[in-house]
């Protein structure tokens, strides 16, 4: 995909990681964030097939702590990110599917505990590639929340 064919997005959208079990997450596409994160809790690190795994938990909803999803998938890296205070902390990143809008690609993602960040995902510059062109003033521009169904 190249620049002309960029989606224009919000600096909030909602998106789905649906290879992790996430339907609906709202997310912040920040272009001052390099790599895409994701709020992670109770890590845990396991071997499957060979490969490092990790389990963790996820409140996909902000300010929601009551609804918790379980996830696992390969580890691809770990590394030291510097975190929104300033800070170097070491982190597991992952690869998984993302859906915006009608468009769905690999992203890497790493692992942090967000539960004092308004945002559950940031989705970085990296993921957005040539993809996404953020309008600041916009909001949910690729789709609405979609209600659960009764």
């Amino acid at each position: 995909m190249n620049i002309t064919e960029a989606r224009i997005a919000g600096w909030r959208e909602w998106l789905a990681l649906p290879k992790l079990g996430i339907l609906q997450i709202k997310a912040k596409l920040d272009t001052g964030a390099r790599t895409s994160v994701l709020h992670a809790f109770d890590l845990e690190s396991f071997r499957r097939g060979g490969e490092e795994w990790v389990r963790f938990n996820i409140h996909p909803s902000q300010r929601d702590d009551t609804v918790s999803v379980t996830c696992e998938a390969p580890v691809i890296d770990r590394r030291e990110v510097m975190n929104s205070g300033g800070h170097r902390e070491p982190r597991i990143f992952i690869e998984t599917e993302v859906r915006l809008g009608d468009d769905q690609w690999t992203i890497e993602i790493s692992l942090t505990n967000r539960d004092e960040m308004g945002f559950r995902m940031l989705l970085g510059r990296s993921a957005m590639k040539s993809r996404i062109i953020v309008d600041p003033m916009g909001s949910y521009r690729l789709g609405k929340k979609k209600r659960p169904a009764k």
